[in-house]
C-alpha cells in the first residue's frame, strides 16, 4: 500500500488545470492504486490526480458511496447564481466508439459501468477510475448539503449540483466508457472532475463563506 500526501488550500497546484493522459501504461496505474489506498485511507469516496500533485486527468472514487442525505431542489438549473456551476447543460457528442452503459447487450454492461470496477484485495474496497473523464449531459439539479473535500480540511458547505450527468472516458483498460450517474454518484464525480479545471467546491459556494473559510485558514497558520 502506498499512501500519496494530499495537497491542502491554498497550494498553488490545485488550481492548475490537469493535462489528458496519452498513454495508459505501468505509471498511470500504479497512480490509480495509489490514489485508491489514499482515499480510502484518508478516508474519502473520492480523489482526483491534482490533490496527490500529478497534472493527468484521472480519478478514482468509491461507487457504494450514497448512504448521505441529500435535499432535492426544486429549481432550474438555469436559476444557478455565479457562485454555482454556471452552465447550465451540455450537448451530447457522437458516441460512435464508445460503450454506454445503457446499453443492453452483457458485453457492454459488464465492462462499462462507471469505468472498470476494481476490488482491492489489500483493503477489501471497491473503487473505480476514470480516465480522461469529461461530462457530455447534465440535468436537474440538487443541493449537495455539507460537501467536503480532503483537500480542504476541517470545512463543509452546502453546494448546488446536477442531479444527473453522462459522464464519459476511458477506464483503466484503456477501452471507451459512457455511462450516467445519479444524486450522490453524480456529486462525487462532479466534485472530482472539477479538480481536473483547477477548481474547488468552496469556488462554488459564496463568496462570503468563501471568505470566511480563508480567514479560519490563516489563524490556523498563525496559531
Amino acid at each position: 500500500m502506498t499512501i500519496l500526501k494530499i495537497l491542502e488550500y491554498p497550494d498553488p497546484f490545485l488550481t492548475l488545470k490537469a493535462k489528458p493522459v496519452e498513454k495508459i501504461d505501468d505509471e498511470i496505474l500504479k497512480l490509480i492504486k495509489d490514489m485508491a489506498d489514499t482515499m480510502f485511507n484518508a478516508p474519502g469516496v473520492g480523489l482526483a490526480a491534482p490533490q496527490v500533485r500529478s497534472d493527468k486527468r484521472v480519478i478514482v472514487y468509491n461507487p457504494n458511496a450514497g448512504n448521505e442525505k441529500r435535499s432535492e431542489d426544486d429549481d432550474n438549473c438555469d436559476e444557478i447564481d455565479e457562485d454555482g456551476f454556471g452552465q447550465t447543460g451540455y450537448d451530447i457528442d457522437e458516441k460512435d466508439g464508445y460503450i454506454s452503459a445503457n446499453e443492453e447487450s452483457e458485453d457492454n454492461l459488464s465492462s462499462a459501468k462507471n469505468s472498470k470496477s476494481v476490488k482491492d484485495n489489500e483493503h477489501k474496497e471497491e473503487y473505480r477510475a476514470i480516465i480522461n473523464p469529461e461530462i457530455i449531459a447534465a440535468s436537474g439539479s440538487l443541493i449537495s448539503e455539507n460537501e467536503a473535500c480532503l483537500s480542504v480540511p476541517d470545512y463543509s458547505a452546502d453546494v448546488r449540483r446536477f442531479s444527473k450527468i453522462t459522464v464519459r472516458g476511458l477506464n483503466v483498460d484503456g477501452k471507451k466508457v459512457q455511462f450516467d450517474a445519479e444524486d450522490i454518484q453524480a456529486v462525487i464525480i462532479q466534485h472530482e472532475i472539477d479538480h481536473l479545471e483547477g477548481v474547488l467546491y468552496i469556488d462554488r459556494i459564496s463568496m462570503l463563506k468563501r471568505n470566511m473559510y480563508k480567514k479560519k485558514m490563516k489563524k490556523r497558520v498563525k496559531s
